[in-house]
């Protein structure tokens, strides 16, 4: 007997995410009949990305649709295609798409929220999931798109050391700018500077943020990539130079609360300071995907971008791996093999 294992949400998460929010769930597979534009594939690989958290919450509070209680969590995962009715998809292909968390599922591609992507044949899926994954395409179009960097510039990146803050630090220092990063923790903040392409490194939890900002940044923040809000977006905010870019890519620090994310103090400063503020979500350069991952493909190459991901395996550890993200406790992209 073939069994669909699966992670279900048991409770809506009360504040900080617990691994006993998340319920778990065999059954017997039968392989469905498909209708015409369906894909049955099996998940391989998962990302525990920390968008999801947002899933979690009820329904006036998610951006996407909430995960009712009793379905599957859902994410960006890395599938082989068993079987196929879709004109597009084949059986042995793989692919990227968001899928739920379990072994087996039917996926309908011209549904898809997120569009379900071919990984390239010879393409190692880890690298799929990683190095040319939504994260990464989020800090390029972010970083290119929205704060539109020049040589010289100081860029300050919040959540430095995780999936989206890490490639956004490369890809500024390949940009020509000085890039300060912001991450939790001496050994996050050793790689930043060792390996992840930040010129200063600060600890949030050890120094004093306002005056290590003040220290790091005499002229100024003129971008600010924005993955955490709280407190670091306030301390920001503070600093930024004249016609300064905030890109406000996600809110880390307000996930595991009830309570929604706050916004800077003194909304003046951004008025007297000419400076711009804009959120933005990568799906709106699906378009411009394939000339994204043709320069990080390069960057790469050329030894210029590093692909720092924390890969583990087994169904089993998917929910302490997702609670991870949000107690420090991962080094770059966070993936699961099943």
């Amino acid at each position: 007997m073939i069994l669909n294992r699966a992670w279900l949400l048991a409770r809506r998460p009360e504040g900080a995410v617990q691994a006993s929010d998340f319920a778990y769930r065999e059954e017997a597979f039968d392989a469905p009949a498909l209708q015409e534009g369906d894909i049955l594939v099996r998940t391989r690989i998962i990302s525990c990305a920390p968008t999801i958290r947002n899933w979690l919450n009820p329904p006036e509070r998610s951006y996407r649709g909430a995960i009712g209680i009793g379905d599957p969590i859902r994410g960006m995962a890395a599938v082989e295609i068993l079987a196929s009715r879709h004109a597009r998809f084949e059986a042995g292909q793989w692919a990227t798409a968001v899928a739920p968390w379990q072994d087996y599922a039917v996926l309908r591609p011209d549904e898809a929220a997120v569009p379900i992507t071919p990984i390239a044949a010879g393409m190692d899926p880890v690298d799929a999931m990683t190095l040319y994954s939504p994260n990464s395409l989020t800090a390029y179009f972010g970083l290119f798109a929205v704060g539109e960097p020049k040589p010289g510039m100081t860029v300050l990146v919040s959540g430095a050391a995780g999936s989206v803050g890490a490639m956004a630090c490369q890809m500024a220092r390949i940009a020509g700018c000085r890039v300060i990063a912001v991450a939790g923790g001496p050994d996050k903040c050793r790689w930043l500077k060792e390996e992840g392409g930040a010129d200063m490194a600060i600890d949030y939890r050890s120094a004093n943020l306002p005056a290590a900002l003040k220290e790091a940044s005499p002229k100024g923040i003129d971008i600010f990539f924005d993955n955490v809000g709280g407190d670091i977006l306030q301390a920001a905010v503070d600093r930024m130079a004249p016609h300064g870019r905030i890109l406000l890519c996600g809110q880390l620090a307000a996930y595991d609360s009830n309570i929604p994310a706050a916004g800077p103090r003194d909304m003046m400063k951004l008025v007297y300071g000419r400076i711009r503020m804009q959120g933005f979500v990568v799906g709106d350069y699906a378009d411009d995907y394939a000339s994204a991952i043709a320069s990080i493909r390069q960057w790469e190459a050329e030894g210029r971008l590093r692909n720092r991901y924390d890969l583990r395996d087994g169904f089993d550890r998917i929910p302490d791996a997702f609670v991870d993200i949000f107690n420090g406790r991962n080094a770059g992209t966070l993936i699961v093999r099943i």
